[in-house]
């Protein structure tokens, strides 16, 4: 296979390793697993979606068992990140939320990182912003369909 491929690959993939390598460096920091990351950033996309996550919906989304979920949102939190809430139409069954603490946390550590992109994306137009979120929403659904994995949506939400 000698096809060329485009440069703007290859910066994906930079941008992918730089990520990558913030995410690793804020869950050594922060004493978490890259596992526990990833629950958090699945659990904050939900809220910010406006959606609830209960702890099998969690098990879902990281292709983990339930006894697994179990132990990770145990150890998050006896860290003090997650709570979890009986649901008001059926006791029973819980939901996950995010506490606050840990959203500080994570925004001490990845603010400067989000207002830096903020800046960048600031110096773009709307069209030129409106090119770049087609194209980021293209890619998450082709990564997530060569993966088989359920990319999150342009505002968080999860198809």
């Amino acid at each position: 296979m000698n096809r060329q491929i485009p440069p703007t690959v290859h910066r994906l993939r930079a941008l992918t390793v730089l990520l990558d390598e913030a995410a690793t460096d804020f869950a050594t920091r922060a004493g978490l697993s890259a596992a526990d990351v990833r629950a958090l950033i699945c659990l904050l996309d939900q809220e910010r979606a406006g959606g609830t996550a209960s702890p099998t919906w969690l098990a879902e989304r990281l292709r983990i068992t339930t006894a697994s979920v179990t132990a990770l949102l145990d150890r998050l939190e006896r860290a003090g990140h997650v709570r979890r809430v009986p649901r008001l139409d059926d006791r029973r069954r819980v939901e996950v939320r995010v506490e606050e603490s840990a959203k500080e946390l994570g925004s001490a550590y990845f603010g400067p990182l989000i207002e830096a992109t903020a800046a960048v994306l600031a110096g773009r137009d709307a069209s030129e912003r409106a090119v770049l979120d087609a194209f980021l929403d293209d890619l998450l659904v082709v990564v997530g369909e060569v993966t088989g994995r359920v990319p999150g949506g342009p505002s968080g939400t999860t198809t």
